[in-house]
């Protein structure tokens, strides 16, 4: 692994575990080509290129492994070195599998889902910072503000419309203290409770968890229709940006 400086005080754990089922397309919506790179690459780069990352652990399934290791990693260059973790039955499982796959020295995680290739350099930084900064929050999560009009609905009819300005919509990455995260965990398994995030389960042990906003062009693709999304956003930014992809010098890369 290439020399860390002093920020580089967080682990990425990068979630690549699900089957994708609502996607419809055998390889997985994480190995699929975006852009001329297998998906989770983009995930992975933003989170290689930020300066608190010091390590990722990808979490994937036994049967992709191979793939990950022998046509993911290799489609892109990492300066640090990467971890793989197998996946469980449900994402929670898997988070559970990754922190345990985070080396000691890592005070901080930072839990994204490869689905999501969108995800900035600048959101993940803006994360972390959030927390590292305030000694007093139990996480804190990439966020946007939900613009749709809310209804709450019972057998098919309205009964109310909330207030929208109370509702953001949860993103990742989600940052938290290694060994808080660790800890609602393996609370988490022993009541048998799910959540559907990971902020969920340092909120219902009374950790106080803030929203950092962040780009709305976060998507995560979950059916076809969203991949068409991406493709036209990732295009979007390469043409406006550059993909910079010849500035990344590897310096170690390589899976354990």
């Amino acid at each position: 692994m290439g020399e860390q400086t002093r920020e580089a005080d967080t682990c990425a754990v990068i979630v690549a575990g699900g089957v994708g089922l609502r996607f419809g397309d055998p390889r997985g919506k994480q190995y699929v080509a975006l852009c001329g790179m297998p998906l989770m690459c983009w995930s992975l780069l933003a989170f290689d290129r930020a300066p608190s990352i010091g390590h990722i652990v990808i979490v994937c399934s036994d049967e992709r492994r191979g793939e990950v290791r022998d046509a993911v990693l290799p489609a892109v260059s990492l300066r640090h070195q990467v971890t793989l973790a197998p996946a469980g039955a449900t994402r929670q499982d898997s988070v559970y599998s990754g922190l345990q796959a985070v080396p000691a020295e890592y005070e901080m995680v930072a839990i994204h889902d490869a689905a999501r290739p969108l995800v900035t350099t600048e959101d993940v930084e803006a994360c972390i910072a959030a927390l590292r900064n305030d000694p007093s929050l139990g996480g804190a999560i990439c966020a946007a503000r939900t613009t749709d009009t809310l209804k709450l609905v019972e057998d098919q009819t309205i009964v109310a419309t909330p207030d929208r300005s109370y509702y953001w919509n949860a993103l990742t990455p989600q940052v938290f203290k290694t060994a808080t995260i660790r800890a609602a965990h393996r609370a988490a398994r022993w009541d048998a409770y799910q959540g559907t995030d990971d902020a969920s389960l340092i909120e219902r042990r009374g950790g106080r968890v803030l929203c950092v906003e962040t780009s709305r062009a976060n998507i995560k693709v979950t059916v076809p229709e969203d991949y068409v999304i991406a493709q036209a956003l990732m295009e979007r930014r390469l043409m406006s940006e550059g993909c910079g992809l010849d500035d990344v010098v590897p310096q170690g890369g390589d899976a354990e």
